[in-house]
């Protein structure tokens, strides 16, 4: 494949294939992805039209729409969500109700850095979770 990134597309199909832009998730109620998408998590909401609505996860549309429950079936991805600061990322949901499997754990060492996450379940099943690159101690 040839092509050329320029730090916000993908180096594919000649550099025409840009960043990721929506990510969309089944769900089977509304105000209960609101109340935990909005309420919980924090994040911005763009807007709803009836049974599906969509929030900004930092120049990334979600998309969550209740479009029947065969369309809600869980464990099929997984949202990283990159945080500074692990440890007060998940005192702070856990503050808000947010229920983890686990404290927040080492996964793996990097070249340049640590790789820490802690890993939460949304009402629907949705496995979410929240990814820190600590930088290697001096």
């Amino acid at each position: 494949m040839t092509g050329a990134a320029d730090g916000r597309g993908l180096a594919v199909l000649g550099g025409s294939l840009g960043p990721l832009g929506q990510i969309a998730l089944g769900i089977t109620d509304v105000d209960a992805a609101e109340a935990f998408y909005g309420g919980k998590l924090g994040l911005r909401k763009l807007y709803r039209f009836g049974d599906i609505t969509f929030y900004d996860m930092g120049g990334i549309r979600l998309m969550l729409g209740d479009e029947g429950p065969e369309n809600a079936r869980p464990g099929s991805i997984c949202l990283y969500f990159r945080v500074a600061d692990i440890d007060r990322a998940f005192a702070e949901l856990k503050s808000k109700g947010v229920e983890f499997q686990a404290e927040p754990h080492f996964i793996a060492a990097m070249s340049d850095h640590h790789l820490w996450m802690a890993f939460f379940i949304d009402p629907f099943g949705h496995q979410l979770a929240l990814m820190c690159e600590r930088p290697l101690p001096a």
